[in-house]
């Protein structure tokens, strides 16, 4: 049983999402290169590329003030405040608050091309997730998100998941969000959290995709059996599977591809153009085979990548295409389930 039992009238998690789902299913706006994850974009191309995901029927967005320390919510709140507040689904997350930096830097060290006058400091507390919340909602100028993630617990001292979580419910008792989870490249300890009904989603990072397997059983199927919503992002492998044919000077989990894993990411993009079908929209459509998994999110930088991802998106997968893939060891037979 999830966090959103006994909510009353309040949606799930799912219902939530499903509202502002396309016909094709959820596809989400992340917010990472928004904040110049990587590489540095202005504010014009930012706006451009939010009203065109907009005008492409996304709904959904993601950000959190790790991103750009701020810049994304900045540029984010400046595309939704002309639109309608209940005709998209909103995200942040907590855990991390942007403080002065008592050192400051030339630029920022943890991979955002901004200024580091900035800096950020775990906090899980009661105090510091309000705190948190008001602020994000003070740099996106909303008077609320619908959705808050207790952002990389796992890679805070501790591991306060549980503190975190315990705020959240705190701010979600008083109706200041509607539905809490975890946003994570972990999936160490997620199924005791679903199973204890701490959470009403799981934003779930680089531990599902078509190269990588772990979240299954560790944290899909018990939130299929417990009703908690799944929403896969890095399904892209960070950069691997963006391409018809994986770059071996891509990165995969942030960091240079080896040798194993770039054969089998060849491997899996021959069966795919033996189907007629682009490596990442397959890349797309994979988590989403999975009945606890309510949608993907991706970052994107551009109207034109927004445009991209969207047609693959909407490409229409063969279930052949799977089965050939369960055949050939490169994907579980579990996770496509009556798909293929």
């Amino acid at each position: 049983m999830s966090a959103d039992a006994g909510a009353g009238a309040r949606p799930t998690a799912r219902e939530l999402l499903e509202r502002v789902a396309g016909p094709h299913g959820l596809l989400g706006l992340g917010g990472g290169p928004l904040g110049n994850h990587g590489v540095a974009i202005d504010d014009e191309q930012a706006r451009r590329t939010i009203d065109r995901a907009w005008d492409r029927g996304i709904r959904y967005l993601d950000t959190a003030p790790h991103y750009g320390l701020g810049l994304a919510e900045r540029r984010v709140g400046a595309a939704l405040r002309e639109r309608p507040r209940d005709e998209y689904v909103l995200s942040s997350k907590v855990g991390r608050l942007i403080v002065p930096n008592p050192t400051p830097r030339d630029r920022d060290y943890d991979g955002f091309d901004v200024p580091g006058d900035l800096t950020r400091r775990w906090d899980f507390s009661a105090a510091g997730v309000e705190r948190s919340l008001t602020e994000s909602l003070e740099r996106l100028g909303l008077d609320s998100v619908d959705i808050l993630f207790a952002h990389d617990p796992d890679q805070a001292p501790g591991n306060p998941i549980r503190e975190g979580l315990r705020s959240l419910a705190r701010l979600k008792a008083a109706g200041l969000v509607s539905a809490i989870g975890v946003g994570t490249n972990s999936a160490d300890g997620l199924a005791e959290l679903i199973d204890e009904g701490l959470v009403d989603v799981i934003m779930l990072a680089n531990r599902y995709s078509l190269l990588e397997h772990n979240g299954l059983e560790r944290v899909l199927e018990p939130a299929r059996r417990a009703g908690v919503a799944v929403v896969c992002v890095g399904v892209f492998a960070t950069g691997l599977l963006s391409t018809p044919q994986p770059d071996p000077s891509a990165t995969y989990e942030y960091a240079p591809v080896d040798a194993a894993v770039l054969d089998r990411a060849n491997r899996i993009a021959a069966i795919c153009r033996d189907h007629g079908v682009a490596l990442p929209a397959a890349a797309l459509a994979f988590p989403r085979l999975h009945p606890a998994v309510v949608g993907v999110a991706v970052g994107m930088r551009s109207p034109e990548e927004v445009d991209q991802d969207v047609e693959r998106f909407e490409a229409e997968i063969p279930s052949a295409l799977w089965r050939d893939l369960v055949r050939e060891g490169l994907i579980p037979a579990a996770a496509v389930g009556d798909a293929a």
